[in-house]
């Protein structure tokens, strides 16, 4: 009896235990999706600035 006792109390410490951690947080693999996506606007945004800022440069007149 006192076997079952002991894995009844240890059973339910610890299942009140796993209850308490209720927010273990994402997985890495999302957060390296949206970091990926983020960095792949960012180089888009760079390279049509950079477009954009060199056809404005070339069209600028130079002095006679």
């Amino acid at each position: 009896m006192y076997l079952v006792t002991y894995l009844h109390v240890a059973l339910t410490t610890r299942l009140a235990e796993l209850r308490r951690d209720g927010e273990r947080g994402d997985s890495p693999v999302p957060t390296a999706v949206i970091i990926f996506g983020l960095v792949a606007a960012a180089l888009a945004v760079t390279v049509l600035v950079k477009s954009r800022a060199e056809n404005w440069m070339t069209a600028v007149p130079t002095a006679p």
